[in-house]
């Protein structure tokens, strides 16, 4: 690809008032299909990366032993359908932690104010 960094100074300031919209219209044309091709490109790098990361997660997945997917009493089901360790290597018991920070706050509704 052939990237000029500096603008044509000599046509720019010599040229009529006609070729500068030409050429600003040329550059805004240029312009218009670098954003489609970056447009495409993110695209198809947000599919590879979506797919790689769907082949990681079933790997891991295949790499869990079997006894924990197939009824250990120690696993526990948690909410949003993921299987955890009931206990605790460290202690006899382990809590469930939440990822809602805000559980434990009580708040009143936000106050909506009409405008005048």
């Amino acid at each position: 690809m052939n990237y000029k960094t500096q603008p044509p100074w000599e046509f720019l300031l010599s040229a009529s008032r006609n070729s500068l919209q030409s050429y600003e219209l040329s550059r805004l044309s240029h312009a218009a299909n670098l954003r489609k091709e970056i447009t495409q490109l993110l695209d198809s790098w947000l599919e590879e990366n979506t797919a790689a990361m769907l082949a990681r997660w079933l790997m891991e997945q295949r790499e869990r032993p079997a006894t924990r997917e197939q009824g250990d009493p120690s696993i526990a089901a948690t909410s949003n359908g993921d299987r955890s360790p009931a206990t605790d290597s460290r202690s006899k018991t382990s809590q469930v932690v939440s990822d809602n920070f805000f559980v434990d706050q009580t708040g009143s509704p936000p106050d909506f104010r009409s405008r005048p």
